[in-house]
């Protein structure tokens, strides 16, 4: 089995961490426990340069680090190989139907000379320089036109596909389906990205959805938000294998996904207000703010409940599974009751880590009496329960990230 986590960013991209180089994102990819890392920004210049010079092919269509480059220390526990694929995310933003679009799209490709003819393309278009993920005023039908006649090799995914402000479905900027948005090139849509306020649940509501691959992806700003959200693959560690995986469903062996809950847009509201409101509620205020009279942010659960034709009881049963698991140093701060920066906790992360091996073993399969002689009774028992779906939950809304609590006793 692999997991991948395909959708990330690197330095280039505005409001992300300064940290984010290959060496780190090869080092936090075995912290946490990723077999293949999506490189991000390949459309930015500095960035490709670097990957080119830190970065070589090898003989599965991915890349690995080469070997002269300093890469840091990994605790033994940790130690793996680690694969880079080219990916980049697109921001569309463009008028259709007198209305303004904002979709986001996550661009797959297989080796540097084809990420060239496409950085080419789109600097006819836009500045790529500007921002790792580069703002186009461009149709994503135009978009996915471009990358196809480029090569077939290349995937287009929708990213983040409920999130209201950019995305392909969301409350402000999207459409009500594929078709809608790519019209007769929908067919080359053959996966979307779930994101963190959404899970397979709340997608396969949609019967609309039901040819349609899912995908989850951490779509980190920083090295430790790695593998927040991923994809299990049971395919060799290749590109045209893990995207035909990603087309067909075949190899797709699952996600691993945030509690939809936890995700900043999953119930509507006002932040500046503190409102948070389930869609019925939302309804009955006309989509007003009951304290000030604003427009209140639609979040998730309210797009898909307005799209939806089944229940969550009326699921297909021939679809992936999924696991729902709550980031590692979040849990520990919750038993410990301090911020996930403090060193007591960041202490006891690392400990864990260099004791027991990466975050997805100790969250998925470390046995409970493990757990607990290299952490605390509390730890271990929440993690048990967290692997049981126990948790408390005080849900996200309007761009705030609500807490997801394991219970640990």
């Amino acid at each position: 089995m692999l997991i991948a986590d395909l959708h990330i960013h690197s330095r280039y991209s505005r409001g992300c961490s300064r940290d984010l180089s290959p060496e780190t994102l090869w080092k936090w990819s075995q912290l946490k426990g990723i077999d293949v890392v999506g490189t991000g920004d390949f459309t930015h210049p500095g960035w490709v340069e670097e990957l080119q010079a830190k970065l070589e092919p090898d003989d599965g269509g991915l890349l690995k680090a080469r070997s002269a480059l300093q890469l840091p220390d990994v605790y033994p526990s940790c130690r793996a190989e680690v694969r880079f694929l080219l990916s980049a995310e697109i921001s569309c933003i463009y008028r259709r139907h007198d209305r303004t679009r904002k979709v986001h799209l996550v661009l797959l490709a297989p080796d540097f000379p084809t990420v060239r003819r496409i950085n080419v393309a789109l600097s006819a278009i836009g500045n790529l320089s500007a921002d790792g993920r580069p703002i186009l005023g461009l149709d994503a039908y135009r978009l996915l036109e471009i990358v196809l006649a480029i090569s077939p090799e290349i995937l287009v995914i929708p990213a983040h596909a409920w999130t209201p402000h950019f995305s392909v479905f969301g409350a402000f900027s999207g459409f009500d389906s594929l078709e809608e948005c790519f019209g007769d090139l929908t067919p080359h849509i053959r996966a979307i990205e779930t994101g963190l306020s959404s899970d397979p649940v709340m997608n396969r509501r949609l019967p609309a959805l039901d040819g349609i691959q899912l995908i989850s992806c951490s779509d980190a700003h920083s090295p430790a938000k790695l593998g927040r959200e991923a994809t299990i693959f049971s395919v060799r560690r290749d590109y045209n294998a893990i995207t035909s995986a990603i087309s067909s469903g075949r190899g797709l062996a699952g996600t691993i996904e945030f509690f939809p809950q936890e995700g900043k847009y999953f119930l509507d509201g006002h932040r500046d207000c503190q409102i948070c409101l389930q869609p019925e509620e939302t309804r009955s205020y006309g989509g007003r703010c009951p304290q000030c009279g604003g427009k209140l942010t639609v979040g998730v659960l309210h797009r898909v409940e307005e799209l939806a034709c089944r229940t969550a009881a009326e699921q297909p049963d021939h679809f992936p599974p999924f696991e729902s698991l709550v980031p590692l140093v979040e849990l520990i701060a919750s038993i410990l009751g301090f911020g996930t920066a403090s060193k007591r906790v960041q202490s006891m992360y690392f400990g864990l880590l260099e004791c027991l091996g990466s975050e997805f073993h100790i969250l998925r399969d470390v046995p409970e009496d493990d757990i607990a002689r290299a952490s605390s009774q509390a730890v271990a028992t929440a993690i048990i329960n967290m692997r049981k779906g126990i948790v408390n939950i005080n849900p996200g809304y309007d761009g705030l990230f609500g807490k997801v609590m394991p219970v640990p006793a």
